[in-house]
Parts: C-alpha cells; structure tokens; sequence
C-alpha cells in the first residue's frame, strides 16, 4: 500500500510460461498487495505457472477474448478486490517490473490519474531491440495522435500503464474494441474525459519470448489508431457521435500540485 492505497498489479496474459516467473519474481511486493493473472486462453501451462507462483487471482478464459478483451477482465477483477491503483504489466518480461514503484506513486499521491511508460523518451527503444519500422509507425502516429487529441505525450503505444480507480470507474471500456487497439481507444477515453496523465522512460526488451504483433496485424493496428484519433476530433467538433465518447461528460480539468 501507498498512503492507505491498494496497489494492485494486473498480468493479460497468452502463452507467458517461458517468462511469467522472471516477471512476477521482480515485482515491488513492499508497495504491491495483490496480482492478478489473466490468461487469455493460452495454449500453454502459463496458468500452472501462475499457480505455482502463488498468484493472488489467476482467471482462464474458457476462449480466446483477444488483449482487448483480456484487460477488460483484468480491470473489472481489480475493482472488485478494491484496488485504488493499478497497474497493467505484460507477464513477456517485455517491460521491467522495477518502475512499478514510479508509475504508481504520483497516482497514490495525487499528482496524476494515468501514468504511462514511454518506450520513446531517450534511447532505450531501439537500444531493446526494436524493430526499426515499429519505432518509426510508432513515432509518426504519436505526432498524429498528438495532433489530434491535442496532448503533448511521448508515446501511446506502450503496454506499460497505471491508473487510478477514478479512471478506470469512470470509463466505459465495455464499449472499447477486444483488439489490441482497446489501448488506444481507452487514452482516447482519458483525454476526452480530462483525466491527467504522465509519463516516465522506460527502457524495453525484445527477445523471442517476447510478445509482438506482426508485420500485418501491425497495419491493421496502425489503422485502427488513426481511426480512434480522427473520431476523437469529430466528436469533440461535433461532426459525429461515436458510442466509445458518447457516454463520457468531459471532466472540470482541475490542475493538480506538483510534488516534484
């Protein structure tokens, strides 16, 4: 706990045996007080794993749900168990479980609501490995959805991320897409609805154990990306009513402290 806050870590996992231990064994248990598996119907024995590990709450989809609709079951079970903070990390070993403690603290103290991982700040992108397209889409659809949500982030393609329960309370995921573009439509959600985020560097790894979409599904995420940012923009103009906004008020933006 943080001042009184229960942190809670959430794990979407598919095919995550190779590296679940190695994730969950670097994980912050002085601030953290229970973890959440999903296991997205994976072909492997990532949930014995996870039972061996003594994972607080290991859920197994009976089918595949897609990472979309894994998170969905990951946030629901966490506010069920009363989480304040929470925070999504990929059980791939893909990001360091070592930040977890600076992205859930600015939220337990107030200063932001989201809290996200950049890849993309300094060096450590391409230094893990990678692939030079990725970082080149993931650049140029950053500067696009900057653009056109009007924010100033590093990047929004990260699978790093933490979030108070306000946000996730708030927010109508159930409507979002059970694909991997769900991420993107939920920053889309937070920045219509004025919740405040921030970002710190991370460094990334990308190995053959590693999660990683392919070249195609790639595409089909990038556009579904700009998809999401140019719906955000019509909606906010008034040009279109799409069911991802319709149902969110638009927060009094109420500048917070800086305790840094």
């Amino acid at each position: 706990m943080i001042d009184g806050k229960k942190i809670v870590v959430v794990m979407p996992a598919y095919n995550a045996s190779a590296t679940l231990k190695k994730t969950y064994n670097e994980i912050p248990f002085n601030i953290v007080d229970e973890v959440i598996l999903v296991d997205d119907h994976s072909p492997d024995d990532t949930v014995g794993v996870a039972k061996e590990l003594g994972i607080n709450h290991v859920i197994r989809h009976e089918k595949n749900k897609g990472y979309g609709g894994n998170q969905k079951t990951c946030y629901k079970k966490a506010l069920e168990i009363g989480a304040d903070v929470v925070v999504m990390l990929h059980p791939d070993y893909q990001y360091t479980p070592l930040l977890i403690e600076a992205m859930v603290y600015p939220i337990a103290r107030g200063v932001f609501d989201v809290m996200l991982a950049a890849r993309t700040l300094g060096k450590g992108a391409l230094a893990g490995g990678m692939p030079l397209y990725k970082y080149v889409a993931n650049r140029a659809l950053t500067f696009f959805q900057n653009v056109m949500l009007n924010q100033k982030l590093a990047e929004y393609h990260t699978g790093y991320r933490a979030f108070s329960k306000e946000v996730l309370e708030y927010l109508p995921l159930e409507q979002n897409s059970d694909d991997f573009v769900f991420d993107n439509e939920m920053l889309g959600q937070i920045t219509y609805a004025n919740f405040q985020i921030g970002e710190v560097t991370c460094p990334t790894k990308y190995f053959k154990e590693a999660s990683s979409i392919n070249f195609s599904r790639s595409v089909k995420y990038g556009m579904g990306v700009l998809r999401v940012s140019i719906t955000y923009r019509m909606h906010r103009w008034g040009l279109g009513k799409f069911k991802i906004f319709k149902n969110i008020t638009r927060r009094n933006l109420i500048k917070k402290e800086n305790h840094f």
